[in-house]
């Protein structure tokens, strides 16, 4: 006898239907976050910024303001007092002085005199060595040796022992001048005509006199004007001002000078770049006046208070 069995009923109560059971769905290897998850997640708050974004620095204002961090040393204040008053005659020769043959002319026209006031606080050893030349007369009858025209002119220039018209300085009377090395010596500007400062970097010495162990520096300059020197600046050491007597220096500016013309001055720099020695030489007569002008008397005014008020040049 065969017994048929129908299991339909019971698995369609063990297992749901096919039609009720939901699709499947293929999961890729990048999918998103459950929403569950991203509604409980929430980034963390950036590092708080050092600068905000309106003090945001560039790199130059960042290295300004780590070099103004340093500790620097104050700068010495500028003393401009008067303490000192000394005067300088001048004069005029009709011709050119050559001091190899000639001695200075008897005939000469007087110029007028320079009042002048130092500054004995700013640069004390400069002063006292520019006033022993004063009162040495050391000065007298030496040359104003070179003019350039609309800035200033030189005189003071020390030569051999036999040359006429230049300067021969008492050594036992000046002090090494240690102010040549010092920054407070240098903060005074050529910023008008009338400014009377050391020769340094204009200095035209010869060069075996510069060699001498006891060499001493006293060649001077004076700004004509009628605007500033700051070619002069921070190179030569400013120690007075003219108080009185401008239009003598302006009289001394507008005397002719030699000047080569500018093929000259092409041949010159050529043989100067080939290293040829005559070249500096030839460049010793550029800007000479053309007639002799010369300091004929010079001295120092004794007066009771010299200090005058402050004055900037």
């Amino acid at each position: 006898m065969f017994i048929h069995l129908d299991f339909r009923p019971i698995r369609k109560a063990l297992l749901p239907s096919i039609s009720q059971t939901p699709p499947i769905k293929l999961i890729s290897q990048t999918r998103p976050n459950p929403p569950c998850l991203m509604a409980s997640f929430t980034p963390p708050p950036s590092p708080p910024s050092l600068l905000s974004p309106a003090a945001t620095l560039s790199r130059r204002s960042l290295l300004l303001l780590s070099s103004s961090s340093l500790s620097l040393p104050p700068q010495p204040p500028i003393d401009t007092t008067i303490t000192d008053r000394v005067f300088m005659d001048f004069s005029l020769c009709p011709t050119f002085f050559r001091p190899e043959r000639d001695s200075l002319c008897t005939d000469s026209t007087p110029l007028g005199r320079l009042v002048i006031g130092l500054y004995g606080h700013q640069v004390p050893i400069t002063v006292s060595n520019f006033k022993s030349m004063i009162t040495s007369s050391t000065y007298k009858n030496t040359l104003v040796h070179k003019i350039f025209p609309g800035q200033y002119f030189l005189a003071g220039r020390q030569g051999r022992r036999e040359t006429k018209g230049e300067v021969h300085p008492p050594l036992e009377f000046l002090a090494r001048n240690t102010e040549t090395v010092q920054s407070k010596a240098f903060m005074l500007r050529h910023s008008r005509a009338g400014v009377v400062s050391l020769c340094l970097s204009e200095n035209d010495d010869e060069e075996e006199i510069k060699l001498d162990p006891d060499y001493r520096n006293v060649e001077f300059l004076i700004t004509t004007g009628p605007g500033p020197c700051p070619q002069l600046d921070s190179k030569n050491i400013v120690f007075g001002v003219v108080l009185e007597g401008l239009d003598i220096v302006t009289a001394i500016a507008s005397i002719p000078t030699y000047k080569p013309s500018e093929r000259i001055q092409q041949y010159n720099d050529l043989a100067g770049f080939l290293g040829d020695k005559r070249a500096q030489q030839a460049r010793t007569i550029w800007n000479r006046p053309l007639k002799t002008v010369y300091i004929s008397d010079c001295g120092e005014f004794k007066v009771t208070k010299p200090s005058l008020s402050p004055s900037l040049p």
